[in-house]
């Protein structure tokens, strides 16, 4: 874990053990850009973290990281072109993303999956949804059989994956021949107290790892699009949860060839409730760090003649 203090500091403090190439308690998929989980990067905290949020989640949260015009921009290469495909929506949350997805696609051929049955529950209050499947599940592990679709999407998903290695595999294995995966998700920071506070949250890949993610996963022609609000300006170093669009092809039927070990966050596991209670609270402060970025920035460009640098 980056930021102000090392990552063993972090792990003594929160009760993990410190994940190094030499320790025997390493499994065999070392995809993780750093080697210890960030506060809410666990299923079973992402899990409560959205109990509460998706109260609203709608009203409050994509005004500021994800707006209609940022979604319809990103699935742009999803290259959904044809009413009659099979799409899965994976950690499709309220299905903010599914509508603009429904724009392209008949609903009736749409499956919204996430592992909250909360944010599912807003999803079905949507009228344009009501055709959709919408089910519970696991984005590491799809209960769809291989070959099943034509285009796999995933926004603002990716970065509560325990290893998203393995997400961006099942992407490949769901995918039929010359299906296509449109992940989106938020990059990196380069400002120092964003990267503090986006080590501290939850994953926040670099570019290249989406692009490595998608190639040793099997896929072909590889594109990554950033994207952000337009009153951003294309300023990047603090960090919004939406910053880049990855797609790639499938290029072979089966699964893919990428082997790993096995998954890295059992959730039948006891947790300790205590140590469960004080990352789940310091998660939820940090991410009101990410709630005030955007509105810092919306001002800085109502402020600042149009251009100059923000």
């Amino acid at each position: 874990m980056g930021g102000i203090f090392p990552s063993w500091v972090w792990c003594l403090v929160l009760g993990f053990p410190r994940l190094e190439p030499w320790c025997p308690c390493v499994v065999a998929s070392t995809s993780r850009p750093a080697s210890q989980p960030r506060f809410i990067q666990h299923k079973q905290e992402a899990f409560w973290f959205y109990r509460f949020l998706s109260i609203v989640y709608d009203h409050v949260i994509n005004p500021g990281h994800w707006t209609e015009d940022m979604r319809d921009d990103a699935l742009e290469p999803a290259d959904l072109s044809d009413r009659n495909m099979i799409v899965v929506d994976v950690g499709g949350g309220t299905g903010f993303t599914t509508l603009g997805i429904v724009k392209h696609v008949d609903a009736k051929n749409v499956t919204i999956l996430d592992q909250s049955p909360h944010q599912l529950a807003k999803a079905k209050q949507k009228e344009p949804l009501k055709e959709c499947k919408i089910i519970e599940g696991d984005a590491e592990n799809l209960p769809f059989k291989t070959d099943y679709a034509d285009r796999y999407v995933s926004a603002g998903s990716i970065e509560y994956w325990p290893d998203p290695q393995r997400g961006i595999k099942e992407a490949y294995r769901v995918l039929k021949l010359g299906g296509k995966a449109c992940l989106i998700g938020p990059v990196y920071p380069t400002f120092w107290l964003s990267r503090f506070f986006a080590d501290v949250w939850m994953l926040f890949p670099k570019e290249e790892e989406y692009i490595e993610w998608f190639e040793k996963a099997g896929f072909k022609d590889v594109q990554l699009k950033r994207i952000g609000p337009k009153w951003y300006r294309g300023v990047r170093r603090h960090g919004l949860i939406m910053g880049c669009s990855v797609t790639g092809v499938k290029p072979a039927s089966g699964d893919s060839p990428l082997q790993l070990g096995p998954i890295e966050e059992d959730v039948r596991k006891p947790v300790n409730p205590l140590v469960f209670l004080r990352r789940f609270i310091l998660g939820v402060l940090a991410s009101a760090y990410y709630v005030l970025v955007p509105i810092y920035m919306w001002i800085k460009d109502q402020v600042v003649p149009k251009g100059q640098p923000i």
